[in-house]
């Protein structure tokens, strides 16, 4: 196969590898009837490195994803598997390989299309190509990008071949009844072997590794069917088989593609500042502290800062943010971020394998991978349900012909119950869902980390926020002036500002730009001049306007200086009474104005809180440590209720009581301050993830850009996940058990059954896939 020579993108560290059960068959001679794509693993080595300190290094072909060294001995080597449609398939492709020689463990993640493998330095790719292959499926050589038209790939080329071949026995049997036997036997003889060799070539994989997959079934339906010399009933089976395969694997290889897409978003190589001189270099060799360039138009291929430059920035692959963000020097930019008109010098603060981007595309193929509740149950199902169901084809075609049935009828009746035994449909109908939806969610900046946690976020019945930076703005603004004593607003927003111009403080910084809002049109330039201007510590400032001393700062500093306040009593029990802070603007005479600032809710909060409500979410409360009077001010502006004054362990207490009470619950906060409620919630929400590894790291949902509205979308696009895993699993289970009924009876042909089948499975795909398509269904 090629060798040729590419350059790789870096996909970082690896993570560790969740454990793995042993493999019977390997530690003690068993077999195992397992369906489901678990992995396989021998006794694990004492001395066997973790996975966190491989030095990873790259392989020089196409084929391998990344190679690494594993400790012990041991080398880790991760490729991508093409053709596989379910994870009983996925069984098969480890097994094979797991019994390669010098093979420790072999897992295959069937969502994402890759197998991981730890093995001896001795092994070569050439024989796990081989492995691949005698399991019925194949090694991908090239990207997405340089692969043919699906219709002119092997698989859709045989299944058109197997097809046409047998519409002309069709014909033959027909259109041309003196047509000769043997023409007519052959044209089906040649349609089962183009469109039959994969299945069969499969089948045996399974045999041998004692897995009954569909291949082996579908392969024993066929052979019996010509035994009984029903050969247009054969090649049904293996033309419709064949047929609804192809479109599956098309289906599911375009949910894939989303991960290698992502991957294709950050550059090989970059143009890096080296002293005077400008040089390009591979992406690997890029270092923390490097200063990369990026022209107009290009892709940013490592995490940074911009040092000089400023441009517009499309941010989508990892925030979803459709609009450009304007970029300017300190501010971070992202891998795989394209940049707008401006050329930019990045200092380059992660090296490229640890990057944002890469750190994205591993926890969302790692989640594609991690099982649902609903994809749990439909395996333990399914481990049940296909060995009862041969037992009862077996019994079928055995136990009437020795009371005096005829033999051909009811083997033809147990053949067409062979066939129904396969759990293809019943086995897809979850994860094919979970992976379209992560798919989905990933393209809009929310990465969901796992079909579990896209469950738990489709069932939830309340939620919980945190208060600061989640519901509010995590800034203070002026939310009331009131002017005394014949002060006018404007002017006292103006005197205010004057003073306030120096100081570094929040509430000065609020002050400072309300002066430029509201109408009152002040800036730096138009501010009177202060003079003799000095900080009271904790206290405010004071200095001279117009010939005139003014002090600001919060009422103590005016008790301090034994200034009354009694003309300003009123509005200060308003302003407080509010839950807002008071700044006092006054003289030696007294108050001239009181200012109450307040932490902002944010524009979109009131509109987040309806979408939640309107996607079923019953109860919603606030979480916070804060004062009461300023956590009720914000519950009664949103409507929601709250909770004032928690301790980061009395926020756990109150995430645990709402599950007990409701039996799901969420939580919604940064992912740091509030990592242990985040931890005790069904499913934690963390918010402005981009860039921040604990965020990334600890929540179950990571929203990627600091925008709440898209919680809400996260919130339906997993109740639309839940509702189609419902569908799915109903409607597998449903027909399966139809046809199970109706099969001894004589009431379902061999190709019924094949199109029930498959029918079906293509069914489950397309309507899982309404998910990606569209992010919503």
């Amino acid at each position: 196969m090629s060798r040729q020579k590419k350059t790789l993108p870096v996909l970082g560290q690896a993570p560790a590898p969740e454990p793995e059960t042993p493999d019977p068959a390997r530690a003690g001679g068993g077999g195992c009837a397992d369906d489901c794509c678990s992995g396989v693993e021998a006794p694990a080595r004492a001395n066997a490195a973790s996975p966190e300190a491989w030095p990873t290094t790259r392989e020089a072909n196409p084929e391998v994803i990344e190679r690494a060294f594993a400790g012990g001995g041991f080398e880790r080597t991760v490729v991508r598997v093409e053709g596989m449609d379910c994870a009983s398939c996925a069984a098969t492709v480890e097994r094979r390989v797991f019994a390669l020689p010098g093979v420790r463990r072999a897992t295959v993640n069937f969502a994402a299309g890759r197998l991981d493998l730890e093995h001896e330095p001795a092994l070569a790719l050439a024989e796990i190509e081989e492995a691949v292959r005698g399991a019925g499926y194949r090694v991908a050589e090239t990207e997405e990008a340089e692969r043919p038209p699906f219709w002119r790939t092997p698989r859709a080329v045989s299944v058109l071949a197997s097809a046409l071949l047998f519409a002309l026995g069709l014909a033959l049997s027909l259109g041309f009844p003196g047509a000769p036997e043997v023409a007519r036997v052959g044209a089906y003889a040649a349609a089962i072997a183009v469109g039959g060799l994969p299945i069969f070539r499969a089948a045996l994989s399974g045999l041998r590794a004692r897995h009954l997959d569909m291949n082996v079934l579908m392969g024993a339906a066929t052979l019996g069917a010509v035994a009984i010399g029903q050969w247009a009933e054969a090649a049904s089976v293996v033309v419709l088989f064949a047929a609804g395969n192809a479109l599956q694997v098309y289906a599911i290889d375009r949910t894939r593609g989303a991960v290698r897409a992502l991957v294709r978003l950050a550059p090989d190589e970059v143009l890096v500042q080296r002293g005077s001189a400008e040089v390009v270099v591979p992406v690997d060799e890029v270092g923390v502290g490097d200063a990369v360039i990026v022209r107009p138009g290009e892709r940013l291929a490592v995490d940074g800062e911009v040092v000089e430059g400023t441009s517009a920035v499309d941010e989508s692959p990892v925030t979803g943010e459709s609009v450009p963000v304007e970029k300017g020097q300190g501010d971070a930019v992202f891998s795989g971020t394209l940049n707008g008109p401006g050329g930019l010098v990045v200092r380059a603060t992660k090296r490229a394998g640890d990057s944002t981007l890469q750190k994205i595309i591993r926890l969302v193929e790692e989640a594609q991978a991690r099982k649902a509740p609903a994809e749990q149950f439909v395996d333990r199902f399914s481990r049940v349900y296909t060995p009862i169901v041969v037992a009862a084809a077996l019994l079928l075609a055995v136990v009437p012909p020795l009371l005096g049935g005829g033999f051909g009828e009811w083997f033809y009746r147990a053949l067409a119950l062979l066939i129904i035994a396969c759990p293809c449909a019943l086995v897809i109908s979850t994860p094919v869902t979970v992976v379209s939806g992560i798919g989905a969610a990933s393209r809009r900046g929310i990465l969901v980390k796992g079909g579990a946690a896209l469950e738990a976020a489709g069932r939830l019945k309340a939620l919980a926020f945190d208060k600061t930076g989640t519901l509010t703005e995590g800034r203070p603004v002026v939310s009331r002036v009131v002017a005394l004593n014949g002060t006018g607003e404007a002017e006292a927003v103006r005197l205010a500002a004057a003073l306030e111009r120096r100081s570094e403080h929040p509430l000065a910084h609020a002050i400072l730009t309300a002066s430029t809002a509201g109408g009152h049109g002040e800036n730096g330039s138009t501010l009177p001049p202060v003079t003799g201007f000095r900080s009271v510590a904790g206290r405010g400032a004071e200095g001279e306007v117009g010939g005139k001393r003014y002090l600001i700062g919060s009422p103590r500093l005016f008790d301090e200086r034994g200034i009354s306040l009694a003309d300003a009593g009123g509005a200060l029990a308003a302003v407080e009474g509010a839950g807002e802070t008071p700044v006092i603007l006054g003289d030696e005479g007294g108050a001239v104005a009181v200012f109450g600032l307040a932490d902002a809710v944010r524009p979109d909060a009131g509109a987040t809180i309806e979408a939640l409500r309107s996607a079923g979410v019953e109860e919603l409360v606030m979480l916070t440590g804060d004062a009461e009077a300023p956590a009720r001010r914000i519950s009664e502006e949103l409507g929601i209720s709250y909770r004032a004054r928690l301790l980061p362990e009395q926020k756990v207490q109150a995430v645990r009581g709402l599950v007990a009470g409701h039996g799901s619950a969420g939580m919604v906060g940064d992912g740091v301050n509030d990592a242990p409620a985040l931890a005790a919630s069904s499913v934690g929400f963390a918010m402005g993830a981009a860039g921040t590894d604990v965020a990334l790291e600890t929540a179950d949902v990571a929203l990627m850009q600091d925008d709440l509205p898209k919680l809400a979308e996260a919130v339906r696009l997993s109740r639309s996940a839940e509702r189609i895993i419902r569908q799915n699993v109903a409607v597998s289970i449903a027909i399966k058990g139809l046809f199970v009924l109706l099969a001894p009876f004589g009431l379902v042909a061999l190709w019924l059954a094949v199109l029930a089948d498959m029918g079906t499975s293509i069914a489950v795909t397309l309507n899982g896939l309404r998910l990606f398509r569209k992010g919503n269904a």
